[in-house]
Order: structure tokens, then sequence, then C-alpha cells
């Protein structure tokens, strides 16, 4: 569903999180499938869910509205994170992929120490 070049964009601090792999920069469509394996790894599948209050498209452009909720598999802590997501396709394929989640609950969840880093 990517395109081969893709404008990624995720809202975490430039330097990412140590606690979190999957956050780095990406372009390709072989590294955005490599994203969703990380996260896919890190996280107890049967545990995954989400839901989407608003979906709202103006043309080639749609924001996604909603939650995401995960339970992380090295730590057992369940967490709901509220996000964002701007897409844009073009010709069928996603070409932008712009991600604007609650980054600190995620964090926190996969940190060995509980409470944060």
């Amino acid at each position: 569903m990517f395109a081969e070049d893709v404008d990624w964009v995720l809202n975490w601090p430039v330097g990412g999180h140590p606690a979190v792999p999957w956050i780095r920069p990406r372009s390709t469509r072989a590294e955005v499938a490599d994203h969703f394996r990380a996260i896919a790894d890190c996280h107890v599948p049967e545990k995954a869910a989400g839901s989407a209050s608003r979906i709202l498209v103006d043309g080639a452009d749609a924001v996604v509205l909603g939650d995401i909720r995960q339970t992380v598999k090295a730590t057992g802590r369940p967490y709901t994170a509220l996000c964002a997501l701007h897409l844009t396709v073009e010709d069928g394929l996603i070409t932008r992929y712009a991600v604007y989640e609650d980054s600190l609950t995620v964090a926190e969840a996969l940190s060995e120490r509980p409470g944060g880093s």
C-alpha cells in the first residue's frame, strides 16, 4: 500500500527514544515494512487494538483521529496512546504517513523502569 518513496513523519524528538526501537527516520517502502515488523515484535498481538473516532478526507489527504492500544511484551505493561494520522494517497499508494501520538505514554510503557526512562 506504500509508494516506493514515502514522506515519513513521527512526532518524536529527533534522537528518538532508546526504549522504542521502531522510532527512526524512514523513507522507503522496505523501511516502512520494517517499522511495522518492529512494532509487532515488541507487542502482544492478541492484546493489540485501536479505534478511529474521526476520518476526514480532503482530496488526496486524509486525517484519522483515534487511539492505539497495545501491551508491551518485555514489560507486560498495557498502554493507550491517543493519535492522529495524516495520510496522502496518490495513484492508489500512500506517499505521506505522518503520525502524531502520545509518545510519552509509549516510551514509559516500553521503559525498563516504571514511570519512564
